[in-house]
């Protein structure tokens, strides 16, 4: 085998497509065999379309034109202006990426690493031997760890997620950002008659006091019908010493993760994958860090200043500070956007 991917999730998926593209043998090795749900926001920002269309992966979903921060009755919307993005339930993508990575002939295997060799010509891992192992296994990667890629992070302020989706009509074809003292509330449509609300913040984050918290988001949602149930994810903070070993690659949340307040997960987690099978392509994976960094940038930078406000007595003027001064809030998602 010329590629093994630990991880069957969205990343996982791209890189295996990735991989079968530059006729490359691609396995998949996942322990769970249904689609992998996640708790997330759900908006692909207009930048992750052309990445998965270039996989041949068109996911059904809700046009989304723009982003609208609000707060304690201010109000900033930014139109897009590189295209419209997407509302995706996870699972829908999920299905598309797995439906496309089939008919390129990825083998899907059932299973768990718990353990990897690796020599000067291959890797091993779950009972298969491959020339190259790409980890797309998730914030709370056992390859990281197995490898001694990861690198302790501090757990004071430590950030979660929680997601659920009911029954109700979108009320707009925006990216809803509701901003609180304490959380950050994100509201996707992701098909007719179904709307995500995703919230971050601290440990302990109370789904349905923070719902009530916001008059908006509590009128939406009364009377209506949970259409999933609700899913955490977290902490977000992890960190890596470097992001690959030799022939071990490390992409999406594995390589390291700051926080989903920028929605960008997807879109980075597919330049990750792309990049990582292009140096196994090469047989340079000594390649890989400095193609990660090059890739990364924007998001890391964007999203450790958005996070430093949000975390400082600044919060509360984040949203009147993008009111004021559009031209900046609509330049700074213009480049989340891409």
């Amino acid at each position: 085998m010329d590629v093994l991917v630990v991880g069957g999730g969205p990343v996982g998926l791209a890189a295996a497509i990735e991989a079968r593209l530059c006729g490359l043998t691609a396995t998949i090795i996942e322990p769970r065999q249904s689609a992998i749900d996640k708790a997330c926001g759900e908006g692909l920002m207009p930048g992750a379309l052309p990445a998965l269309a270039r996989l041949g992966v068109d996911p059904p979903g809700f046009d989304l034109l723009g982003v609208s921060y609000r707060s304690a009755g201010r109000r900033v919307d930014h139109l897009f202006a590189s295209g419209a993005g997407r509302g995706v339930r996870r699972t829908a993508l999920h299905d598309a990426l797995a439906e496309r990575a089939r008919s390129l002939g990825v083998v899907m295997v059932c299973g768990k690493v718990d353990a990897l060799q690796q020599d000067s010509q291959s890797v091993t891992a779950g009972g298969i031997r491959a020339r190259y192992l790409v980890a797309a296994d998730g914030l709370h990667s056992t390859v990281r760890r197995l490898t001694g890629l990861e690198r302790p992070v501090a757990a004071r302020g430590r950030r979660y997620g929680v997601r659920r989706h009911f029954h109700v009509e979108p009320q707009t074809d925006l990216i809803e950002v509701y901003w609180t003292p304490t959380v950050e509330a994100y509201v996707t449509p992701v098909g007719d008659g179904v709307v995500g609300i995703a919230m971050l913040g601290r440990q302990g984050l109370d789904f349905e006091a923070a719902l009530a918290g916001i008059p908006a988001l509590a009128s939406l949602v009364r009377g209506a019908e949970p259409a999933s149930a609700l899913r955490g994810a977290g902490p977000f903070r992890q960190s890596t010493t470097r992001r690959s070993l030799g022939r071990v690659l490390l992409v999406g949340d594995a390589s390291g993760y700051v926080d989903a307040i920028t929605g960008e997960g997807i879109r980075v987690g597919l330049a990750q994958a792309e990049a990582a099978i292009a140096s196994v392509s090469q047989d340079a994976p000594q390649g890989y860090e400095r193609a990660w960094r090059r890739r990364t940038r924007d998001f890391r930078l964007l999203t450790a200043g958005l996070m430093a406000a949000a975390n400082s007595p600044v919060r509360s003027a984040i949203v009147p500070a993008a009111v004021a001064l559009p031209r900046v809030f609509g330049g700074v998602v213009e480049r989340l956007a891409r």
